[in-house]
């Protein structure tokens, strides 16, 4: 499932990583936590990472975005 990939790709890194939904952020390492976000294709979604691979995570989650759509 793409949920399940998505979970993946975050916990690769040590940075904290947050999906961004309008208002509504949540943990990219937690699969409930993406399925409440219900995302649609093509949505517009905002990644937040932080900590010490921060550049890498927000990398690594931007490339997973570009390859689903």
């Amino acid at each position: 499932s793409p949920i399940a990939l998505l979970v993946q790709e975050a916990i690769k890194y040590m940075s904290k990583v947050y999906i961004k939904v309008q208002e509504k952020s949540i943990i990219a390492k937690s699969i409930m936590g993406i399925m409440s976000l219900s995302l649609s294709k093509g949505e517009e979604v905002t990644i937040l990472t932080e900590g010490e691979d921060e550049e890498k995570a927000a990398e690594g989650i931007k490339t997973f975005f570009m390859a689903a759509n």
